[in-house]
């Protein structure tokens, strides 16, 4: 089976039509995001540097204009690197910051993964397939609240790891590092059913999974 890397937003506005207008919307300025790149300006008035983006600007004949950095052509890749330091972090690497943050945490290491460096040099990582454990003083709620800054731009690796930025390399969910992911990750190991998900957090508390 062929994974797709890219994300079919016109699936994501045929299936949930709200969502997209939710996710292009500025939570800090209430108005759209915009482009804040030349790169799209020769596709007409809606795509110049400081246009807004708006679901019509990614859906339908314009489907493809938004995609990850990975499937973009060479040249594109070569000039957003040059003009504006647009360099992705592979995936190993954000593995290994994140679990420096897990280590402090817990208190110990390789708690959810454990680096693993191959005789090519290649690296990459064997998950800890066992129910994470906690400090005495600590529970699997204070890791879910805790809140953790994603500082990098562009698609969020440390947050989430659907597939290597680097490589386009998809990655099995077991196999995800992210903030997210491990938030996830802990949740699903300790709720069983689909309305203790949905009351594991206090009422003021339940956008803490978005504060990562």
């Amino acid at each position: 089976m062929k994974i797709v890397i890219d994300i079919i937003e016109d699936y994501i506005l045929k299936k949930y039509p709200k969502v997209l207008d939710i996710f292009l919307l500025d939570q800090t300025t209430k108005q759209n995001i915009f482009w804040a790149t030349d790169n799209y300006q020769h596709l007409g008035d809606n795509f110049q540097f400081s246009s807004p983006i708006n679901t019509e600007s990614i859906t339908e004949s314009n489907n493809k204009v938004i995609m990850p950095r990975v499937l973009k052509n060479k040249i594109l890749q070569k000039t957003r690197i040059k003009e504006m330091a647009e360099v992705y972090t592979p995936s190993w690497v954000c593995n290994e910051q994140i679990n420096s943050i897990d280590n402090s945490w817990f208190n110990r290491t390789n708690v959810f993964n454990k680096q693993i460096v191959s005789d090519n040099g290649s690296i990459t990582w064997k998950v800890n397939k066992n129910k994470i454990k906690f400090p005495k003083d600590k529970t699997w709620r204070n890791y879910v609240n805790d809140i953790r800054l994603e500082v990098s731009c562009g698609e969020a690796p440390y947050l989430t790891s659907r597939y290597d930025t680097t490589t386009g390399k998809y990655i099995p969910v077991i196999n995800r590092i992210g903030f997210l992911d491990r938030k996830l990750r802990i949740i699903s190991e300790n709720i069983k059913t689909k309305k203790s998900w949905l009351t594991i957090l206090p009422q003021e508390n339940q956008t803490t999974l978005l504060k990562v």
